[in-house]
């Protein structure tokens, strides 16, 4: 029996400040092409009729509505950053309209996180609105989830860890300025790679273009997009006409379908 399709879309390839940033008028946030507007970066991955989303920042209810999704199984987190958990609250329409909790898989220092930026899920009191989730411990370790095999891929943030994933022969990484040597050889074969390229001068904690680029070539994707791109990346169309064959900034709404194999 022939699997079903692997379908994902983008529902935010933005930095932590989004663009257009506010208060800036450079000609990227002035830029009246659609491409140049960037929600925060996640993405959601359609198996078999079932959603898992892949982080849950600011824009996370806009995201979903925009995208159309009115079901998820999971929320997997990357890391803690606040543009990366920020959404959870609006697990809350999910539990209240399909009456079923979301299943969160995060790393242990993201859970720490949450319980700051979220008390009232872990002591509700007499608060009755509180999201209905069902935390999941991530780490190195591979799990199932609707019918698709999550391989975990342990980045650099600087000096914190951060997780992307492979699935069969797509990955996707987003806020990392290294790649250690074992996540590396996990990635060896991916077919569709998706790696954070923040702007075009070097930064601290994130891939640069050029940085982007590099890991890219080593790795050898059919397809590669680039995505948790700031203002200072430059305009969408600019920037894809000088990028490598095979390469692309990946843009808000960008949905992309390939086969599973496991």
């Amino acid at each position: 029996m022939n699997k079903p399709d692997l379908h994902i879309e983008f529902l935010g390839t933005g930095t932590s400040l989004g663009v257009p940033m506010i208060g800036c008028s450079c000609k990227v946030c002035k830029s009246e092409n659609p491409k140049d507007n960037r929600l925060r970066a996640s993405i959601v991955i359609n198996y078999n009729n079932k959603n898992v989303v892949i982080d849950c920042g600011p824009d996370f209810r806009t995201q979903l509505l925009r995208a159309h999704i009115n079901d998820l199984e999971a929320v997997l987190i990357t890391h803690e950053h606040r543009d990366h958990i920020a959404g959870l609250d609006d697990i809350r329409s999910i539990n209240y309209i399909l009456r079923k909790s979301v299943d969160v898989f995060l790393a242990k220092a993201s859970l720490e996180a949450v319980k700051v930026e979220f008390p009232y899920i872990f002591q509700p009191g007499d608060y009755k609105g509180a999201p209905q989730i069902n935390f999941k411990t991530l780490s190195n370790a591979p799990f199932k989830l609707i019918g698709l095999e999550f391989i975990p891929l342990e980045v650099d943030h600087r000096n914190m860890k951060v997780f992307g994933f492979r699935i069969g022969d797509f990955s996707y990484i987003t806020d990392a300025n290294h790649i250690p040597e074992k996540t590396m050889k996990l990635l060896e074969g991916t077919k569709t790679l998706v790696i954070n390229a923040l702007r075009i001068k070097k930064h601290p904690t994130h891939f640069n273009l050029e940085e982007a680029i590099n890991i890219a070539q080593i790795i050898k994707a059919k397809q590669t997009y680039f995505t948790h791109l700031g203002h200072l990346i430059g305009k969408h169309d600019e920037v894809n006409a000088q990028l490598p064959e095979g390469m692309a900034l990946a843009h808000d709404g960008l949905k992309i379908k390939q086969k599973y194999n496991s």
